[in-house]
């Protein structure tokens, strides 16, 4: 008679015991408040990050021409610092047509690129730009690895 119960809550209690077992190891970390994060971590991969961005957010990102790039440096944004940088791009239309150089300003948040904006006068008009031939060699498909 023993072994007809067990066989018959043996399987339901076998899977709320694994159940019990897989909870114990979860951090407290996800159960409770999130881990703080240092909003102004220097970013490292700042120019991939805006790359990889900047295929997304270009009408034709390839054979842009005049890219440039400033340096990450703590802006004041708001109340708070941040680290910025300012991109500078000549990119391409719907017709292929070159718009003119445009400033976008990049904002991370943690050591990420949390932001890709357009960028006023006050905000990029004195940034020490570099040249940026990462965005000038942008392709999209295969052929381009």
């Amino acid at each position: 008679m023993r072994n007809e119960i067990w066989r018959s809550i043996g399987p339901a209690a076998f899977a709320i015991a694994v159940t019990l077992a897989l909870a114990g190891c979860g951090s407290s970390e996800y159960l409770g408040k999130p881990k703080e994060v240092d909003p102004n971590i220097v970013p490292a991969n700042y120019k991939k990050e805006i790359v990889d961005t900047l295929k997304g957010v270009l009408i034709d990102p390839t054979n842009v021409k005049d890219a440039f790039v400033s340096e990450p440096a703590l802006t004041t944004v708001g109340k708070e610092q941040r680290y910025a940088s300012c991109v500078r791009v000549n990119s391409r239309g719907y017709h292929r047509e070159y718009l003119g150089s445009k400033d976008r300003i990049a904002y991370f948040f943690g050591g990420h690129l949390n932001q890709l904006v357009d960028a006023s006068k006050e905000q990029c008009g004195n940034a020490a730009y570099k040249p940026f031939p990462e965005v000038e060699k942008l392709c999209l498909g295969k052929s381009c690895e």
